[in-house]
């Protein structure tokens, strides 16, 4: 259980970042899965008064401040469409709609979770994330370092041509997932698939020795599915064995390789 001395709703950015100084200080999204942790917080930084609950969208890129829920996200419709409807597939899994009308995007990729469906989707695009003190930073960097006691302030997709696909397995509809895989085909780009609930976190992998082709077979989708199981990484817990992960992280980097060749409906319904 979490205890909290000291609720404070900032009044600016400089305020969350100078209260958030203290180890015993904690920046509070949605609180969905925060107030199942143990501990003492001795002030919650609130931010839900400055402003950071918009999608912006322009010509070049789509511009999604911190505390936008997962809900808003799921429902907007120019992300629909960029990704082919796979923001909505990697969101409406989890929990429900509840759930979601509350946990927010700048909680999930802030807490680099290894079981978040929304950190495998973004690591598939463009995606950079604002830090108030840091700037903008690649989301692959931001992903893999510690950036202390930064505040997140928004994310940034940059819009290319492309494709995308998100899928996923589960043993009950609203579980945590046993794997995840987002994938994207862009111009003049190797394609690149995304695997997350390793149990681990998320990690992108490049077809950088051009299996797939510029023409994807079935032969080939199943030479890079063998490919990417040799190099991702995989382990096991209650949800899953390494060796069940490892066979699923073939199964759907070749299903998501065979999608985005056909342009099949990006749609999964897999459960265990």
């Amino acid at each position: 259980m979490l205890t909290i001395k000291e609720y404070k709703k900032v009044e600016s950015l400089e305020e969350a970042w100078e209260l958030n100084q203290k180890r015993s200080s904690r920046l509070i999204g949605g609180m969905m899965w925060q107030k199942m942790s143990k501990g003492n917080c001795a002030v919650a930084i609130d931010l839900s008064g400055l402003g950071l609950d918009q999608i912006r969208e322009d010509a070049d890129q789509f511009e999604i401040g911190c505390m936008v829920t997962l809900r808003a996200l799921e429902q907007h419709q120019g992300l629909l469409s960029y990704t082919d409807g796979a923001v909505k597939e990697a969101l409406r899994h989890i929990v429900g709609v509840q759930f979601r009308n509350t946990a927010t995007v700048g909680g999930s990729i802030y807490g680099k979770y290894g079981f978040s469906d929304v950190l495998t989707l973004f690591l598939a695009m463009d995606t950079y994330v604002e830090l108030y003190r840091a700037g903008t930073v690649p989301l692959p960097e931001f992903a893999a370092k510690d950036y202390g006691r930064d505040v997140l302030v928004r994310i940034c997709v940059k819009k290319h041509p492309g494709r995308f696909v998100y899928q996923s397995v589960r043993n009950t509809q609203t579980d945590f997932p046993v794997l995840t895989c987002a994938a994207a085909r862009l111009p003049g780009q190797p394609f690149l698939a995304v695997f997350g609930a390793r149990p681990g976190r998320a990690v992108r992998l490049f077809d950088d020795n051009g299996i797939l082709g510029e023409q994807i077979t079935e032969e080939a989708a199943r030479e890079f599915g063998k490919y990417a199981a040799g190099r991702i990484k995989t382990g096991g817990n209650m949800r899953g064995s390494k060796e069940y992960r490892t066979h699923l992280v073939r199964v759907l980097s070749e299903r998501a390789a065979l999608s985005l060749a056909d342009g099949r409906e990006n749609r999964n319904d897999c459960h265990s």
